[in-house]
């Protein structure tokens, strides 16, 4: 494991999962997409909760997508946190809820966060998830909208997640 990880040129995700993988393939190991059996737990496309997001939010999603799609091809993060269409906090090795926490402290109330699965997301190991304490820290937070990759971000306690956003108003969209 020492020597594949000095050979790696880059130490950042992709090159450390996939340096795993491969030598697990050399091994004769065959990995399988790690979501293959929780396919109930991924969102389809479209808004998951009673409210959609409202215009300023969907403006704050589509700049936000932009933003939120270059830093995860870059592999530094894959959550962005953005108000009236200007970047609040961007992820990086903190993960997510650190990122939103970091904006509320910023920028309290109106924030609209943008999570996306990267170009070649390898869901066998890597796969992005949020979940009720995603929501929890929205609300301490004054986030009023989330956006997720549709069919490859795991909601864990999807019902439950889903419930407590309806009851803060919070609005969950995939795309």
């Amino acid at each position: 494991m020492l020597k594949m990880l000095l050979r790696l040129p880059r130490r950042n995700t992709d090159a450390l999962i996939g340096a795993v993988a491969a030598e697990l393939t050399s091994e004769g190991i065959e990995l399988i997409d790690s979501t293959h059996f929780l396919k109930d737990q991924l969102p389809a496309a479209g808004t998951l909760t009673r409210r959609s997001p409202d215009d300023r939010e969907r403006s704050d999603i589509e700049y936000g997508l932009e933003v939120a799609k270059e830093i995860a091809r870059l592999d530094l993060g894959q959550t962005i946190v953005v108000r009236d269409r200007a970047c609040v906090a961007v992820e990086a090795m903190e993960g997510t809820d650190a990122v939103i926490r970091r904006a509320g402290d910023l920028a309290r109330g109106r924030l609209t966060v943008v999570k996306i699965a990267k170009p070649d997301q390898d869901l066998r190991f890597d796969v992005p998830v949020v979940g009720i304490p995603t929501i929890e820290l929205m609300i301490a937070s004054g986030a009023t909208c989330l956006c997720l990759t549709a069919g490859k971000t795991l909601m864990f306690d999807r019902a439950e997640m889903i419930a407590l956003a309806d009851k803060n108003k919070i609005a969950i969209t995939a795309v």
